[in-house]
């Protein structure tokens, strides 16, 4: 696993001992960025959050790339570990946070919303989605936030509040660009 572009670029990742966790392979990250950089522009100064963050290998290819900061949103112990280790090995502790926690735990947002929320939900879990409605609830998604949800490649997507964007499937997974409901996208 590596970092695919930015001020990191080609920098090694650990990802976790065991099972319990599955990182986005590097051909999936490449191309939800590319959907993401194609709508951002750039990401140079956004608040991020890696949610179900495991490796880290999301939130840290958003920093690479000009991110501001990011919160890391993980429960699993190794994951916990590895995701450290990668951020002490980019030097990179200033911009970065790491919450060892369930998605599903966390309150409102303390806070402005995040410009890009990040969700990498264990495959055929449901578990993204119930995350993103508690979420947008909650003060995490607003008006002008992007969300990126990663599914199994056959997993369908619904998400109230939030429409989707954009849909791609890479191997195994899918991905799913969604933006806040507005009047504008309301017939879209």
């Amino acid at each position: 696993m590596r970092i695919i572009a930015g001020e990191w670029r080609r920098r090694l990742l650990r990802a976790p001992e065991g099972e319990a966790t599955r990182p986005s392979a590097d051909r999936t990250r490449e191309t939800l960025f590319a959907m993401l950089e194609s709508r951002l522009g750039a990401f140079e100064g956004l608040a991020v959050a890696d949610l179900f963050a495991g490796s880290g290998a999301l939130g840290l290819e958003a920093l690479s790339r000009g991110a501001a900061e990011c919160l890391f949103v993980e429960n699993e112990a190794a994951a916990i570990r590895a995701l450290r280790t990668n951020i002490a090995a980019l030097q990179a502790q200033t911009r970065c946070h790491v919450q060892p926690a369930s998605v599903m735990q966390l309150g409102p947002a303390k806070g402005p919303p995040r410009d890009l929320i990040l969700l990498d939900p264990p495959y055929g879990s449901g578990a993204g989605p119930v995350a993103l409605e508690k979420l947008a609830r909650l003060g995490w998604i607003g008006p002008a936030s992007w969300v990126a949800l990663e599914t199994a490649r056959d997993e369908p997507v619904q998400v109230r509040a939030l429409d989707i964007e954009s849909e791609r499937k890479v191997g195994s997974a899918r991905l799913t660009l969604l933006r806040p409901e507005t009047s504008a996208n309301a017939g879209n």
